[in-house]
């Protein structure tokens, strides 16, 4: 064989061996291989509905911007709950046009009428926005969006109540299939812990209505989860990462929180919010929104409770069950999280 066909023959012979043995190698074996290892499959967003009672205390703004800021989550309509339900509507309407998303129906649930001026803590930032003049879908039969929806949907939908349930049992009364078709994640009990750390006290979304809570936790969802005051009641946004949320004026969404934290603030009569300019309200909903999409940051166990017609909720092994957070791996993780989900620094 001559030295030129000896070359040709040890080059085909070298090319044949590197092929069969990436064939056989795996693909985790030829990213270890490189160095690297196989990027997860990208998870496919999870379909959401906000209920919400959005226009009294800000915490509900701040959720549903957060809301809007997760790609883990693709929500599907705003749901308004109780009181002036078109007043709740308009914020919402509002706030999905400032972030560029009214691709999102906006529906109005149960309108129990004209709210008091003492509770109606937004008014000013909708006082010359018209519905009519939201971009999206204005749906008046909300319980009959909210139904619809989850029952065309081809796949389970996750039901986000930061809110009396008041809307939920009304469309469980008219569809009760819909349940089947759901997980439920809800704001919602004091077990061990109340407001500002105090003893357990009946919380203020089960307290505005127990009976639709107990219509609600009784359906056959997929699963029930909720955080109560014992994680919810604790979560604030301070330092140097509310700095950074309060001079944010380029950010379309960002800036509508805060100037709805700065008319929220002289306007609520529950509390003295003077600190306005220095760190956030208690940030209750957000929980609720995070335990959507991922529970790594907070310790659940399943529970059974009753509702008591107060709106306590008091353990009781015969009661209603439903898997509840009620403590933290790490909230001080979960509140650096929220802060750069809304500053959109990366995926965090």
């Amino acid at each position: 064989m001559s030295n030129v066909n000896r070359r040709r023959f040890l080059r085909t012979a070298a090319l044949a061996t590197l092929t069969a043995a990436f064939s056989k190698m795996t693909p985790a074996g030829q990213a270890a291989e490189a160095g690297h290892s196989s990027p997860p499959a990208p998870r496919r967003p999870i379909p959401v509905i906000l209920d919400t009672d959005i226009g009294s205390d800000i915490d509900d703004t701040w959720a549903l911007a957060y809301l809007l800021r997760c790609p883990e989550l693709n929500l599907k309509l705003v749901l308004s709950a109780t009181g002036d339900t078109r007043y709740r509507a308009k914020i919402a309407a509002k706030l999905l046009q400032a972030a560029g998303r009214t691709d999102v129906p906006v529906c109005m649930g149960k309108n129990f009428g004209p709210m008091l001026e003492k509770d109606m803590n937004q008014a000013p930032w909708v006082q010359h926005y018209k519905l009519e003049d939201y971009p999206g879908r204005i749906v008046e039969d909300g319980i009959s969006a909210l139904i619809e929806t989850i029952m065309v949907s081809p796949d389970p939908i996750t039901l986000i109540s930061i809110g009396p349930a008041t809307n939920i049992a009304l469309a469980l009364k008219k569809e009760p299939r819909l349940a089947s078709r759901c997980r439920f994640v809800g704001m919602d009990g004091s077990f061990d812990v109340g407001y500002g750390g105090g003893p357990p006290v009946a919380e203020s979304n089960v307290r505005s209505d127990p009976e639709a809570l107990r219509t609600t936790l009784a359906a056959a969802w997929k699963d029930v989860l909720l955080t109560p005051l014992d994680t919810c009641g604790n979560v604030t946004l301070e330092g140097a990462d509310y700095h950074a949320l309060w001079c944010d004026t380029k950010d379309p969404l960002v800036r509508s929180v805060i100037e709805n934290y700065c008319i929220f603030a002289p306007r609520v009569s529950w509390m003295i919010c003077d600190y306005f300019a220095l760190h956030s309200t208690v940030l209750y909903d957000c929980v609720a929104v995070y335990l959507a999409h991922s529970e790594q940051l907070a310790m659940t166990e399943p529970v059974r409770f009753r509702i008591t017609d107060d709106g306590r909720t008091v353990r009781d092994p015969g009661g209603l069950a439903a898997r509840l957070a009620l403590r933290w791996n790490n909230r001080m993780a979960f509140e650096k999280h929220l802060a750069n989900r809304l500053l959109q620094r990366g995926n965090t």
